[in-house]
């Protein structure tokens, strides 16, 4: 009679449901398909919703200006999106509960695969750091918190 380790089987098991997990989350979601993207309400370059920008300190000020070096081409001076270039950083998508920091920094440094919008896959930002990052993430949530984003 063959045993099996219930040890392997249980790994066996968090293996697959880490691989099923990973695959949901690279698939695009009907429910979270949004119009926007595909060009209907903005002409093309134009930002796809509007932002109110708040006082932002001197660090928020770098991570704004490292924010318009590295993403604004396709996000926007200021968060907003860029009709048929990429998706708004200022909605309620990318509010914390839903892209915490750390998607922020797997965006950076990965790249996404298209799952919110339909711009495309998103590349990995060449010759940012972390620390870039993270003041990136600093100026998108004070933007984010301005827009009732939190």
């Amino acid at each position: 009679m063959i045993r099996s380790n219930p040890k392997l089987t249980y790994a066996g098991i968090a293996v697959l449901a880490a691989v099923v997990a990973g695959w949901a989350l690279t698939r695009t979601a009907p429910s979270d398909q949004n119009a926007m993207g595909a060009g209907d309400t903005a002409a093309p370059g134009d930002p796809l919703v509007p932002v109110n920008m708040p006082a932002l300190t001197d660090a928020q000020q770098i991570g704004q200006t490292v924010f318009v070096a590295k993403c604004a081409a396709c996000h926007g001076t200021n968060a907003g999106g860029v009709d048929g270039a990429g998706p708004p950083l200022i909605h309620k998508i990318y509010e914390p509960s839903h892209h915490a920091d750390i998607a922020f920094y797997m965006a950076a440094e990965q790249g996404v695969r298209a799952h919110h919008w339909k711009f495309g896959d998103m590349a990995p930002v060449e010759g940012i750091t972390r620390a870039e990052v993270a003041s990136v993430i600093d100026f998108i949530r004070a933007v984010q918190r301005e827009n009732g984003i939190n």
